[in-house]
Parts: C-alpha cells; sequence; structure tokens
C-alpha cells in the first residue's frame, strides 16, 4: 500500500505538468479552429507537420529514456557516468539529424509536399532536435525524483506557448496597423505556429543549466554504450511502431486523399481528436511516475501484485474520464469550430483505442523487466500493419472515420498479444473479471446516451448525469475495500 501511495503521489506532480499543462496548450485549438478556416487545411497542415516531429523525436531518443531507467536503477552502476553517456549519444545524433535537414532543406520539403514552405519544416527540425536532447534531461529529473522541477519547466514552456499565441491570434490582429508590427501577416498564422515553439522549446533550454553543468563527456563510456544501444535497439523498434500506430493516420491521410481535400478532412479530424486526447494525457501521467516506480521496484515480491492493482484502476479511471466526455459531449464540442464537428463521431472510437494503449503500455512491463525488449517491437509491428491496412483500405472509402477504426484496431491486436505472451513468460494476477466488467458496464452506458436522446438540451445532459453517476456507484461499491481507510479518515477528521 506504501507502495501505491507513493505512486499516486509521484503520479499527482507529474499529472498536472501533464494534464494542466496540456490541457492550457489545448486551449488553444480553439483559438486555431476558430480563426483557421477548416476549408482552408490550414489547421491539416499543423497536424501532419506535427505528426512527422513526433515520429522524428522518437526516433532521434532511440530508446534511451526507458534504457536510462533500466541501467541507472542496476545494482553498483554509476548513474551520473550512465547520465553523461546517454546524453553524448543522444546530443550527438540529433545535431547529425539537423544538419543533414538543414543541408538538404528543399528536397526534403518537397517530399513532405510543402515545397513553397520549407520554413515550415526548418523550425521543426530544429524543435525536434532540441526535443531529443531535453528528452534525456528530463529523463534524469524524473529518476532522481525531482517532480517540482519537471513540473516547473514544463508549465513554463506552455505558459509561454499560450501568451505568445494568443498575442498573434488575438491581439497582433488588431495592432497591425502600428508601425512597430510590420513583420506581422495575419495570411502567415500557420508559420507563427511554428515559430512560437521554436522559440519555447529553445528558452525552455536554459532551465537546465544546472543540469548541464553536472556533464562531464570525460564520462561517457564507449562500452557502456555498447549495453545500453544492445538493450535500446527494440525499444527503438517498439517506439517508432508505437508512435507511427498514433500518427501513422495523420500522416497516410493527406497521401491516401491527394489534393487539397486530403488536408482539409485531416484538419477537421486532428481538431476533433484533440477533444479524446484527455486518454493520452491521463496514460502520459500514469506513465511518468510508473516506469520508474516499476524498475525501481522490479526486485520487491509485491510487484507483480501492484502492478495487476495499478492496472485495474488504471482502467477504471479511463473508462470514468471516457464516459464524462462522452457524457458532455454536446457542450464540449464547442471546444473547436463549428466547422470542424463533423467529425465528432470519431471522439468515442479514438478515446477507446488510446485506453487500449494506456493498458498495452501496462502490459509491457513483463519483457522490459526480462529485458527482452525485442517482444515489444514485434507487437507494436503487428498491430501497426493492422492499423495501416485499415487506413489504406478504407480512407479512400470512407475519410477519415477509418483513420479512428485502424488504430483501435491496432491497439486491440497488441492488447491480447502482449496479455496472452506475457501471462506465458512472466505472469501477473490481473483481476479480468473486474476490468471486463467495467469495460462491459462503460460501453453498455455509453450505448445508453446514444439511444436516450431527449430534444431538451438540459434534459438530455441530465439524463447522461444520471448515466455518469451509475458507473461511478457500481466503481465505488467493488472498490469500497480501497475506498473505506479514506472515508474512515474523513470521518475522524470531521
Amino acid at each position: 500500500m506504501a507502495s501505491l501511495k507513493r505512486l499516486l503521489s509521484d503520479s499527482v506532480i507529474y499529472g498536472l505538468s501533464s494534464i494542466v499543462g496540456r490541457f492550457l496548450n489545448y486551449l488553444l485549438v480553439p483559438v486555431y479552429t476558430y480563426h483557421i478556416s477548416a476549408a482552408s487545411g490550414g489547421y491539416g497542415v499543423v497536424t501532419n507537420v506535427y505528426a512527422y516531429t513526433a515520429l522524428l523525436a522518437v526516433i532521434l531518443t532511440f530508446g534511451m529514456e526507458t534504457t536510462f531507467f533500466y541501467y541507472a536503477n542496476r545494482e553498483g552502476m554509476d548513474r551520473r557516468k550512465v547520465f553523461c553517456t546517454a546524453l553524448s549519444a543522444v546530443g550527438s545524433v540529433a545535431a547529425l539529424f539537423l544538419l543533414l535537414v538543414l543541408m538538404f532543406i528543399g528536397p526534403i520539403s518537397t517530399a513532405m509536399g510543402y515545397s513553397d514552405h520549407p520554413e515550415y519544416i526548418r523550425a521543426m527540425a530544429i524543435v525536434v532536435a532540441i526535443d531529443a536532447f531535453q528528452a534525456i534531461l528530463f529523463v534524469r529529473l524524473r529518476q532522481e525524483g525531482r517532480p517540482w522541477k519537471f513540473f516547473a519547466l514544463k508549465i513554463a514552456f506552455i505558459l509561454l506557448t499560450v501568451a505568445l499565441t494568443l498575442f498573434i491570434f488575438l491581439v497582433a490582429p488588431h495592432w497591425s496597423h502600428l508601425s512597430w508590427m510590420g513583420w506581422y501577416d495575419e495570411a502567415n498564422n500557420v508559420k507563427y505556429i511554428f515559430y512560437i515553439n521554436l522559440f519555447c522549446t529553445s528558452i525552455v533550454t536554459l532551465g537546465f543549466v544546472k543540469e548541464l553543468r553536472d556533464f562531464r563527456f570525460s564520462l561517457f563510456d564507449g562500452g557502456l554504450l555498447k549495453q545500453m544501444l544492445k538493450y535500446a535497439w527494440p525499444l527503438l523498434i517498439f517506439g517508432i511502431v508505437g508512435i507511427f500506430n498514433q500518427v501513422a493516420d495523420k500522416i497516410l491521410l493527406p497521401r491516401l486523399l491527394p489534393g487539397e481535400e486530403g488536408r482539409v478532412q485531416l484538419g477537421i479530424y486532428g481538431a476533433c481528436v484533440k477533444i479524446a486526447m484527455l486518454m493520452a494525457l491521463i496514460t502520459q501521467a500514469f506513465r511518468y511516475a510508473y516506469e520508474p516506480f516499476v524498475f525501481g521496484g522490479q526486485r520487491d515480491k509485491g510487484s507483480k501484485e501492484t502492478q495487476a492493482l495499478a492496472t485495474k484502476y488504471f482502467v477504471m479511471f479511463t473508462l470514468l474520464a471516457f464516459l464524462a466526455v462522452m457524457c458532455y459531449i454536446d457542450v464540449i464540442q464547442y471546444f473547436i469550430g463549428g466547422d470542424y464537428r463533423e467529425a465528432l463521431p470519431a471522439v468515442p472510437i479514438v478515446m477507446m483505442a488510446e485506453i487500449l494503449m494506456g493498458v498495452y503500455f501496462n502490459l509491457s512491463f513483463w519483457y522490459k523487466l526480462n529485458g527482452q525488449t525485442w517482444w515489444g517491437a514485434v507487437m507494436s509491428a503487428i498491430g501497426c500493419v493492422a492499423l495501416v491496412a485499415v487506413n489504406v483500405i478504407f480512407v479512400p472509402r470512407i475519410g477519415y472515420m477509418a483513420c479512428a477504426w485502424g488504430g483501435l484496431v491496432g491497439y486491440g491486436i497488441c492488447v491480447l498479444l502482449s496479455y496472452f505472451i506475457g501471462q506465458k513468460k512472466n505472469p501477473v494476477p490481473y483481476d479480468l473479471k473486474a476490468i471486463g466488467g467495467y469495460f462491459v458496464l462503460a460501453l453498455a452506458l455509453f450505448a445508453a446516451t446514444q439511444l436516450l436522446q431527449p430534444a431538451a438540451l438540459w434534459l438530455r445532459l441530465t439524463v447522461n448525469t444520471l448515466l455518469l453517476l451509475v458507473y461511478v456507484a457500481v466503481v465505488a461499491w467493488n472498490e469500497r475495500a480501497l475506498l473505506q481507510p479514506i472515508l474512515k479518515k474523513l470521518r475522524i477528521k470531521n
């Protein structure tokens, strides 16, 4: 129980940096979608370029985040040497990547479909190189148990991004007549989005002065790097396939629907998917705390039981979030501009896919702890093939809805493979009855929200609230053993 309390404590802090930070960032989505029309395809460009950068970020870190945890927690290992070796390797690869992009910016931007705007690709190449370098610095903060600095730097980036974006989209158009605003052109709003990211990412690097002073290239260990790369290369493949599962639809859609139609549909789909990203926030916050927790306690006798409990609680709370979003979607839809809302039917599908991705992450520790990370690469590759197949076959027929279903199919296959293989290799006593029951209950209540559709909005929201409370009541009753100590403390205080 003490271990779970520590996990919860760290989750709250890392969750604040992730959920609050990204929530503030998501508040920019209405700014974009209310000021960039869906028909222009501008938001489709943003969605497409960020999909490429997410994929490149995984390639440039090549599994070194998890590898850092693994080696830093091994007995007798010099953690500072691990840090310096990892940072040297990632920094060198990021610098080489950036040099090659800048040298061949013309052909690269043309191949990506942005021959008229190579500045988009140039700016985001610099961003992804800096992000890769910062990833090792952030992971050291997590490994050292310094969540508050992690929180401060993440929030600083978001607040600065929000401030500059609000200025560009809301203030600058009204000040454009001023002499010192001669640089501003409202037609370049898409370019400004990328430039703001570049500026804010560069500023955050200044927050790592202390960590960079602790870096010594003399501590770089080539032999250690070979060991780390041996552990990391399957994670790289696993990471590439994993992130491709998340961004493949946003990369493939403009190519499967060529011309302006592809970018328009991508913009509409990408805006609605932002609503579903609450699941990504919860999963990321859980991962930040859960990964060092599991690796740090891998020798504890009760670690398997703790993993099983954590997985069940993850499912409980993510399904609650799923129902909460779907019960109030009639209000939440105003989060995006009116000409983007046609893709709202994709939201529940994408949210469920995100839940399955989180479950897959929870099931993945059997091969990470055993050093058999190649299993993750194999399973993720199989899921990715299924996802791509669904997109290639159905996007030309049903457009962006195929992207949503592709993700659900891909992650569903990964979950099944990881569970059945994992239970043979390193069995964990997951409470399948409770987990399956919560999924059935949540889906049944979601179906009820779709069937019970009173004309009046207030009545519809009332009915949906009652359905949401049914889920809360069932979970509270089933998990009363967990809640009783908390309620007892509250009664004592009162």
